[in-house]
């Protein structure tokens, strides 16, 4: 098993949107025989993206596994691979991927090169330590700079980009690859799509530029190992290509360098030996550290490694509804094995799960599969409760691995479903697609009575609306974008609140006093000390009025609005023996923050937005004076590819419709992303504006 842990690969495929990973992975499904057709994302067509959403507009929407075979060096590897979104509201499906992945190609356009979301997903890489190898892809397209993007990476990534490849030509002239390892050149033959390749003398105008970039590979493998500095000093031919394969492994997987390698997958150039490169680079289960995590009882450290030997530990990272199988919950395996029908425990729900089914995913296809071993990616059927992030493991061998995080929803909806017969069913489907996706919230408001729907960005709304109507037959109607504003308090406060409540019989009583101030600036949600001493609070309720603080801080006094983050310090309080229980400890905070906060100043703070523009430089000024308008600071103006990109912060309230505006301003030659950047004081205009809104008065 351990000889099969080894040739096996879990791979995502990570860009920018529109650098073109579907598109790889299309070729990647033709060229290992899954697909006997290239699915072409342009036409609609493409497998992994499915949905009908995905297919219309042409972009990711929800991540895609499947697996392949490949055979490189007379071995056989099974790959799972997922295919991840790039548009910025969809990031959620990154986060998670990445979390249970072993390894990542990380497309770049050959003319965008190092874009917002590219930077974006190679932070979240570097925060799960995923090792990567870059594919510089489009080398086909007019502004190809394979030179360019290796500098780019350099300078905005911070990796040491290593070049394995050199494009032949560029443009509508690029035809092949040169392979520094094998001093080989390469061209695909455009009557079989690609399917075939081969071996073509290296022109003569390229081997001064060969011999350089070769020997800077070889003098970078040298420095790596005493014993290959020794071989470089006497003869630097004298180092073979195993030798070379091996240290760059080792530096890759220690995330030191990241290969780089070029092609154009929608003209068929360069994917066979991208898989060739996953193969020799990118690491097996067996290469990654074992996964930690704490015994759910006793809280002591524990791992697990890739060992089929060893209890079953797994992480659901991904739950979906199909209509034919139902609910699906995507898993990794890290150690052990599950037989189709067995029961698994649930760590994180306490609860035990029978596991009716497992399936190899193919896309929204689903192959049938009697068990599951470690290191290997599949999908669950005939559970009832299991989310995203939970645990799941041998029940007499427990362990709680560490969740996945996700961001906060910046953006709100209020919806009404057109007809009375169908409340029931959006209540269904909402339920449903808070389940799939983490970061879709739904709560109903307390005075109007509506539904809100808060998600990531416009986009992520905009395709749950369309689900809804699609696959629920739930028509909507939706009021206009809300901002999700929050609030925080600008002074500290020492407070005493005391709860006591009588009735005939046993009565409530509870006392605290407690200081609330402002939390650090890189805390979010609750930060709570417990001070008090010699049991004045017993211990038991010390939860209680953390909870209560916590469900407190959901409705802020200024405008109604969550508190972005509060820190509570308990220091003394009095319980009485027999009316004080967990309840009156909860009341109490609860109460006593709603007082506390009424003699503090709140303020509101508004969601920002990292925005970058890419336009022409003709409209540099209109765009600029535009931004000034939204209240947006610009943070800094270069080139890139004969156009100009502008960095900015901007609050999300003044971006609604951007694009719109965007492309009537510049003649639709411009393009945007925007992501979150962070929560600041709102100026007291937009407070006013707020509360007007909301309670029709003026400050």
């Amino acid at each position: 098993m351990s000889h099969k842990l080894k040739h096996m690969r879990n791979i995502g495929i990570m860009a920018h949107i529109d650098a073109g990973k579907t598109t790889t992975t299309e070729r990647i499904l033709y060229y290992t025989g899954v697909n006997f057709r290239m699915g072409e994302v342009h036409n609609g067509a493409a497998t992994m993206d499915w949905m009908k959403q995905e297919q219309e507009r042409g972009i990711t929407i929800t991540s895609a596994a499947t697996t392949i075979l490949w055979n490189y060096d007379n071995q056989q590897y099974k790959v799972n691979i997922i295919d991840t979104p790039g548009h910025v509201d969809f990031t959620v499906e990154v986060e998670r991927s990445l979390r249970i992945l072993d390894g990542a190609i990380t497309l770049f356009c050959a003319v965008g090169g190092v874009e917002p979301q590219s930077e974006t997903v190679w932070r979240q890489a570097d925060k799960y330590k995923v090792p990567r190898i870059s594919f510089i892809n489009k080398m086909d397209r007019a502004g190809a700079d394979f030179f360019g993007i290796i500098d780019q990476i350099k300078e905005r990534l911070g990796m040491n980009a290593v070049p394995l490849q050199l494009p032949i030509g560029e443009e509508d002239n690029f035809r092949g690859i040169i392979d520094l390892l094998e001093e080989k050149a390469y061209e695909w033959d455009e009557q079989t799509f690609g399917m075939s390749f081969k071996e073509i003398p290296i022109p003569k105008d390229m081997l001064p530029k060969v011999s350089k970039y070769r020997m800077e590979l070889i003098e970078g493998c040298a420095e790596e190992s005493d014993e290959l500095l020794e071989k470089f000093m006497n003869d630097p031919d004298s180092i073979s290509k195993k030798e070379m394969i091996e240290i760059i492994r080792k530096a890759t997987l220690d995330r030191r360098i990241t290969p780089v390698l070029c092609g154009s997958a929608f003209k068929n150039k360069g994917i066979q030996l991208l898989l060739d490169a996953v193969a020799k680079y990118l690491p097996s289960p067996l290469d990654v550290e074992a996964i930690s995590g704490v015994h759910p009882k006793t809280n002591k450290p524990e791992t697990r490694e890739a060992d089929i030997n060893k209890p079953f530990a797994a992480l659901a990272f991904k739950i979906s509804t199909d209509p034919y199988v139902g609910r699906l919950a995507f898993f990794r395996v890290y150690s052990g094995k599950l037989k189709a029908g067995s029961y698994v425990y649930n760590v994180s729900g306490g609860k035990k799960e029978r596991i009716s089914r497992i399936l190899q995913m193919h896309a929204n296809k689903q192959n049938p599969i009697d068990q599951i071993f470690a290191g290997d990616i599949g999908a669950a059927v005939g559970f009832k409760n299991i989310k995203t992030g939970d645990t799941l493991t041998d029940e007499k061998h427990p362990v709680l691995l560490e969740s996945i995080s996700f961001p906060e929803p910046v953006i709100s909806i209020a919806i009404e479903p057109k007809t009375q017969a169908d409340i029931d069913k959006l209540s269904m489907a909402l339920n449903k697609l808070t389940e799939e996706d983490p970061t879709f919230k739904v709560k109903i408001d307390k005075d109007s009575g509506q539904t809100i729907l808060s998600g990531m960005g416009e986009l992520h709304l905009e395709v749950l609306l369309d689900r809804l109507k699609r696959e629920f037959n739930v028509e909507c109607n939706q009021g206009s974008p809300q901002v999700a504003y929050k609030e925080a308090l600008k002074s500290s406060i020492k407070f005493r609140e005391v709860y006591k409540k009588q009735t005939g019989g046993k009565g409530k009583f509870a006392d605290i006093i407690f200081e609330m101030e402002p939390a650090e600036d890189n805390v979010t949600g609750l930060q709570f000390i417990n001070k008090v001493k010699g049991g004045n609070i017993p211990a038991e309720f010390i939860p209680s009025v953390e909870k209560g603080f916590k469900q407190a801080m959901q409705n802020g006094v200024l405008a109604g609005y969550p508190l972005h983050n509060l820190k509570v310090t308990l220091l003394d309080g009095s319980y009485h023996s027999i009316d004080s229980d967990q309840l009156a400890f909860e009341l109490v905070a609860q109460i006593g923050f709603k007082n506390a906060c009424k003699k503090v100043k709140s303020i509101l703070l508004e969601p920002i937005m990292k925005l970058e523009v890419v336009t022409p430089g003709i409209y540099l000024g209109e765009v600029t004076s535009d931004l000034s308008r939204r209240r947006g600071n610009v943070d800094n103006v270069s080139s890139r590819a004969n156009m100009q990109v502008i960095k900015a912060k901007v609050p999300l309230s003044e971006m609604f419709g951007y694009v719109t505006a965007l492309r009537t301003l510049t003649s639709g030659r411009a393009t945007s992303t925007m992501e979150f950047s962070h929560y600041q004081e709102a100026p007291k205009s937009v407070l006013e504006e707020v509360l007007y809104k909301l309670y029709g008065m003026k400050i």
